[in-house]
């Protein structure tokens, strides 16, 4: 029987009876052993069995084992994804590389890898701009993401507390993006290397198309803390642009561009306070901002004027 085990003892004592009284029965006869009380059929109580004990030892020791195991597998768990925790923290740099790689590689379908990757470089320095911009705004940004064809992008929960933040954080990236192509052109002049030249080139080409005054271009994003209103006017600059050099990619920002002016302008029409604070912008900022921006499209003319060249290891750049 499950659990339970009986065994045969040795017999209860004989009870002790007084003198009988004469009867047929013979007086130095056996007496039978009395049923315990509380019995009436005589049989011994159950008693636990040394096999109960054991088998509750047993039962412990199997539950032990399977904590034991159950702790090892955590164990093992762990070790497996700890690997991929303490990467968390360089997710970022594995997009930014990685989309880095993805670029390179389409963009060297038509220039080749070795320029490819130089302007891959000027892109990743626009884009620093504006990082370091957002983070002086005290504002946290992500890593640089490469999208093939349409540039770099870098993604933040606002572009600061006012038109005039936003106005720093979009300029950011045309300054030092064109400090960087500056910086290439300046080699390229010192070596007589026309690769170094092109490449400048369209280095100042790309910061200069970004200051259409446009949202979500960089333009844009300085007309916010000048007059917003120009909006308009370098939405038909972008639609003239895409209909005399017709470009999937410029209809792409064209699609994007009207959504984001559509969007800015009927939040203005709400004239609430809210939007009342955020398009305040003193005067004298006013100026510094249009300064800076007038500034980067004659300087960047210029630096396209220099270093403009007919064509590089027989890529051609007189459509450019």
């Amino acid at each position: 029987m499950d659990n339970h085990d009986f065994s045969l003892s040795a017999p209860a004592p004989a009870v002790p009876v007084a003198p009988m009284a004469a009867s047929s029965y013979p007086t130095h006869a056996p007496v039978p052993a009395q049923p315990q009380a509380g019995d009436p059929f005589g049989e011994q109580p159950h008693r636990a069995a040394p096999t109960d004990r054991r088998s509750a030892s047993n039962l412990r020791k199997r539950i032990g084992s399977a904590l034991a195991a159950i702790g090892a597998l955590a164990a093992k768990f762990w070790a497996a994804i700890k690997g991929l925790v303490l990467l968390l923290p360089k997710a970022k740099l594995l997009t930014t590389s990685g989309t880095a790689l993805v670029s390179v590689a389409a963009y060297s379908l038509f220039w080749g890898w070795e320029f490819a990757a130089g302007f891959v470089v000027l892109l990743f320095l626009h884009e620093m701009g504006h990082v370091i911009a957002l983070r002086r705004e005290g504002i946290k940004a992500s890593a640089p993401m490469f999208i093939p064809f349409l540039g770099a992008a870098i993604f933040s929960k606002s572009l600061g507390d006012n038109a005039l933040a936003e106005a720093r954080v979009g300029l950011a990236g045309p300054i030092l993006g064109s400090l960087a192509a500056a910086g290439v052109a300046v080699v390229g002049a010192l070596t007589g290397s026309s690769f170094l030249l092109a490449l400048a080139y369209v280095g100042f080409l790309i910061n200069l198309f970004n200051l259409l005054p446009v949202v979500p271009l960089d333009g844009g994003r300085a007309m916010a803390a000048m007059a917003p209103w120009m909006w308009f006017l370098g939405f038909g600059a972008l639609v003239a642009m895409a209909l005399t050099f017709p470009n999937p990619i410029l209809w792409i920002i064209v699609l994007f561009g009207g959504m984001e002016t559509w969007r800015r302008w009927q939040q203005r029409r709400t004239r609430s306070l809210e939007q009342a604070a955020y398009y305040r912008v003193a005067p004298h900022h006013r100026l510094l901002v249009g300064a800076v921006y007038i500034g980067l499209i004659l300087g960047l003319a210029l630096g396209m004027y220099e270093t403009h060249v007919l064509s590089v290891a027989g890529h051609s750049f007189r459509t450019i």
